[in-house]
């Protein structure tokens, strides 16, 4: 455990840890000595500082030339740890980062998960398909590999795309100087960029490496006219962005306006969490968004137009214009149109804050209707789909405080055979829940941020039965489990004869049907993804009078390409539009492929 006493009285980030080693609080310091000292008096002036320090371990420290390098940091390491004490963007996934991989010959891909993995990570963004068309850019100018696995040269290579690190053509230190130069754009650096790039240019053109030299050039036109853009966009009228946010006990909505050319041209949301200790303060909040929304490759406007003044303001403002180098300025308007615009704003982060406690009013609902321990924050919805049990598959979907968590969802191909769901609900719930009971499996056991607070069947009393024999026999006893019936909407719990009869205008009710529902969806368009896969390029496309719909009743009625091939004329007949003569014919040559193949193996 370190001492504050022993702490430099330098510019720096502060790390609180706890007994696991696990990063409870960043903060940044002018003096880390000081500051870090403020932590250890006999009393502490705010509940949420006495509940950390109570949760604190050990300390790890960095120190920083200035406190304005202190500020990326701590902002950069909040991203990246979510720290349980930190006022943060909201960790639920909805919002897609720039990726930079922690590999030998890294990628640059979308992505919505922040993991601890040593990989760069660049954002939130709000608009995916500009986010589409500035990686489609960056990959194309510094000609960065694209293909998931390097099997060998791929079409981009052959395009001349790509440097092909899969064919040798490129050493890995030359890869990583492209990898750097695609960092340093995302940093808004495009003046080291484009000298940089001068440099190499001038290097190749003096060792007669006219082709590199050319690359090089047209990289520095293609970033030149990216920049030009912008400032001519930037000097054509003044940009705005317009920010305010709302709060209640638990989370805070943040709502920015974005003014280009005098006209909103965008609106984005965003929920902060960790705001509990700040009595309604807007303050702090607006100063933590600030740090954490401007430290990816956001465009900074020449004006913030703020609800309220911010902690850390001068600071923030320093670091703002270094990174776009451009003058910013914060205003706080009292009157005229930018004051009624930020009212504005301030109405859609109340609006957007409403919501979220709607939400949460309706996992209240659920508690106290379903009698369950703990509000169901993490809700897990199971459904079946199949054709008279052929390509059965299974869905799982994940819900965290009323929305949908898409990274979480599981999808089963189900090896249970026969029309019997029952079968196939038992199989599903075992390959999930085994690991949460400590049963070892290909992927290890579940930690216990992954247990539900609610598991939800997709059926009524007999899927539930089912999915409590499962928890039976995996001894799991404390997690609550409901089947929802599509016919009247009628909850079945256990324990209980008659199944739960909510009002049709519940929120509770609203809320379980559309996690129900989007359960029922995965299932569905997972099980044509396979139907699709087993109806095209099969055998059946080389049998005159079998076209595409004979095809897929074929598929529909057998459920695979091998029970086909081991049918009867009779029963290929059998199929609605297939007549008897072309039964024959489909079951000749479908014996005469397998006749062939038999005959290539000998």
């Amino acid at each position: 455990m370190n001492s504050p006493d022993n702490l430099p009285n330098k510019p720096g980030v502060y790390l609180f840890k706890d007994m696991a080693d696990k990063v409870l609080y960043v903060g940044k310091a002018k003096s880390l000595k000081k500051r870090v000292k403020s932590y250890f008096k006999d009393e502490l002036d705010s509940p949420k500082t006495r509940t950390l320090m109570r949760q604190y371990h050990s300390l790890e420290y960095i120190i920083t030339d200035t406190e304005k390098e202190a500020l990326i940091l701590e902002s950069n390491l909040i991203k990246k740890y979510l720290p349980r004490y930190n006022i943060r963007l909201k960790d639920d996934k909805r919002y897609p980062y720039v990726k930079i991989t922690n590999e030998d010959f890294p990628r640059v891909l979308i992505t919505r998960r922040v993991s601890d993995d040593s990989s760069y990570y660049y954002g939130p963004f709000t608009d995916v398909t500009a986010l589409r068309r500035m990686l489609k850019f960056i990959k194309s100018i510094f000609r960065i590999r694209d293909c998931k696995n390097m099997d060998g040269p791929c079409l981009n290579s052959q395009m001349d795309l790509c440097e092909a690190p899969c064919t040798g053509r490129i050493s890995k230190e030359d890869y990583r100087k492209l990898i750097d130069k695609a960092n340093m754009f995302f940093e808004g650096k495009y003046n080291e960029i484009m000298s940089l790039l001068q440099d190499n240019m001038e290097e190749a053109a003096l060792s007669h490496e006219y082709e590199k030299a050319a690359l090089l050039r047209d990289q520095i036109t293609s970033i030149k006219e990216i920049v030009e853009r912008q400032n001519m966009e930037f000097n054509r009228s003044l940009e705005q962005d317009v920010i305010a946010c709302a709060l209640d006990e638990e989370f805070a909505a943040v709502v920015i306006f974005r003014v280009r050319n005098g006209k909103i041209i965008g609106k984005d949301e965003f929920l902060m969490s960790g705001v509990e200790e700040n009595r309604g303060d807007p303050s702090p909040v607006l100063s933590a968004f600030l740090k954490q929304y401007y430290s990816g490759p956001q465009q900074v406007p020449s004006e913030l137009i703020l609800q309220h003044h911010v902690d850390d303001e001068e600071l923030i403002l320093d670091w703002l214009r270094e990174k776009s180098g451009n003058d910013v300025e914060i205003k706080v308007p009292e009157e005229g149109m930018e004051y009624r615009l930020v009212k504005m704003v301030a109405k859609n982060a109340d609006i957007a804050k409403n919501q979220q406690e709607q939400v949460k009013g309706a996992l209240l609902e659920v508690q106290d209707y379903l009698g369950i321990p703990k509000i169901p924050r993490h809700i897990e919805a199971f459904d079946i789909s199949n054709i008279s049990g052929k390509l059965a598959v299974g869905s799982m979907v994940v819900f965290e405080d009323g929305t949908p968590k898409k990274n979480s969802y599981r999808r089963y191909k189900i090896e249970t055979t026969g029309p019997d769901d029952y079968a196939m609900m038992q199989e599903v719930l075992t390959r999930r829940y085994k690991k949460i009971a400590g049963y070892p499996t290909n992927q290890g056991t579940e930690d216990n941020k992954s247990i539900p607070d609610l598991i939800l069947i997709d059926g009524g009393r007999g899927q539930l039965n089912t999915a409590l024999k499962v928890f039976k026999s995996l001894k799991i006893t404390n997690i609550p489990i409901i089947g929802l019936a599509k016919e009247y909407e009628h909850i079945f719990i256990p324990d209980f004869p008659t199944p739960i009869i909510l009002p049709q205008n519940s929120k509770a009710l609203h809320l379980l049907m559309r996690v129900r529902d989007e359960a029922h969806r995965f299932a569905v368009s997972y099980h044509k993804k396979l139907r699709s896969k087993a109806i095209e390029g099969s055998e059946l496309d080389k049998i005159p009078g079998v076209g595409p719909k004979r095809k897929l009743r074929l598929i529909r009625y057998f459920g695979s390409m091998e029970n086909i091939q081991r049918a009867s004329p009779e029963e290929i007949g059998r199929v609605d539009g297939i007549s008897e003569k072309l039964a024959h014919i489909i079951y000749k040559r479908l014996q005469d492929n397998k006749r062939i193949a038999q005959n290539g193996k000998n």
